[in-house]
């Protein structure tokens, strides 16, 4: 089977080997299990991050266009003179493959779901990433692409991964999750008391969309009444200075830290040392942070955004935010008050994440491409 790829995420060519966000290579070297030959289309970009990884695939054929965005006008139209060498890339790829496989929400999932209409016989799948609830305010370019996919008629032969569950989708559109760790990582994970200090841990982008800036400031919020608490960060991104200004300005060094990207193992080791991992996040699709910290037991706080509700059993696996200072503050402190309804939540999300393994999601992934 030859297997195309349309996607937004940024590459590497290093060393006779092609190199992407590791969450995303690491997904698609299972697909590649169950395939012959991968054509990639997607931007290149020069510099290698330690969170870049390598696929495992021997026939790769990688297409490389221009990278391109339509959030102002400049940059539309500097689009338009890139946009017809992208379509012919795509459409190029699509013509020469056996199944079409689409990366959105992006730009280039855009372009592919215009391009995939042209191929209704041809095997496709979409993985749609992000936040899928058709009541959440998204750009436009995100509702035009969630349109297409859906449309029985425009699109065919298609089946659309989206995270949850919702009203009004059609037959293309099947729920699904991701998965990090495998069957044989689960541990019998004991958490420390709560009276030895609580860790916190966020793990994603630096960025105003993730909201890094609201998890420092309810650790501040806690320390000042009177909690043994602390907050490691990890990732990078447009907010560090921020956040560097504000820990420093506040004296909240000796207890908020800013670890920079860090690859799987030591998240692994970071999460097992946390009693709480929390993401107070404009939008998620399904957050892998939160799903990860559950497997290892760490109590979940996050917001109510896509799926977030189900995975977190509205409140009975974690704690639903409000983004509301005050609001959230008192729920924390008074899980932080109660040690056995700390356990019960942490035992809930770890019997609930740890069924989410890579191993089910390699059979699922197999019987879609076999389909």
């Amino acid at each position: 089977m030859k297997f195309a790829i349309i996607t937004h995420v940024a590459h590497v060519h290093d060393k006779n080997e092609y190199l992407a966000y590791a969450p995303y290579v690491q997904e698609m070297n299972i697909w590649f299990k169950y395939v012959d030959e991968v054509i990639i289309v997607a931007p290149l970009k020069i510099e290698l991050t330690e969170i870049d990884i390598p696929y495992k695939h021997s026939k790769i054929d990688f297409r490389n266009v221009p990278d391109f965005n339509l959030t102002t006008f400049g940059n539309i139209l500097s689009s338009v003179f890139k946009l017809p060498s992208i379509i012919w890339k795509i459409f190029r790829a699509m013509q020469n493959a056996d199944h079409i496989h689409l990366r959105c929400p992006g730009n280039m999932g855009l372009i592919g779901c215009f391009v995939q209409i042209f191929f209704p016989r041809k095997t496709k799948t979409a993985k749609y990433a992000g936040n899928w609830d058709p009541k959440s305010a998204q750009p436009w370019t995100y509702k035009l692409q969630k349109y297409i996919l859906n449309n029985t008629f425009l699109t065919r032969n298609m089946q659309v991964l989206v995270y949850g569950e919702w009203n009004g989708n059609s037959a293309n559109i099947k729920p699904f999750f991701t998965a990090t760790y495998s069957s044989s990582e689960k541990e019998n994970i004991q958490k420390d008391s709560l009276d030895s200090g609580v860790k916190f841990i966020f793990v994603g982008s630096l960025v105003s969309g993730k909201n890094p800036m609201y998890a420092v400031k309810l650790i501040q919020k806690l320390l000042e009444e009177g909690n043994n608490v602390s907050l490691n960060l990890y990732g990078e991104g447009s907010e560090r200075n921020s956040l560097e200004n504000y820990i420093q300005t506040n004296k909240l060094e000796n207890h908020i830290v800013l670890k920079g990207n860090n690859n799987k193992e030591i998240l692994k080791e970071a999460y097992k040392k946390s009693q709480f991992v929390i993401l107070p996040s404009k939008s998620e699709g399904w957050p892998k942070a939160i799903a990860e910290g559950m497997f290892w037991g760490s109590v979940p706080l996050a917001t109510k955004v896509s799926c977030v509700p189900f995975m977190l059993d509205y409140g009975k696996r974690g704690i639903l935010l409000e983004m509301d200072l005050e609001k959230d503050f008192q729920t924390i402190q008074g899980l932080l008050s109660n040690e056995d309804d700390f356990s019960a939540k942490s035992n809930a999300a770890l019997n609930w994440s740890q069924k989410y393994t890579t191993d089910i999601f390699e059979a699922e992934i197999k019987n879609l491409l076999s389909k």
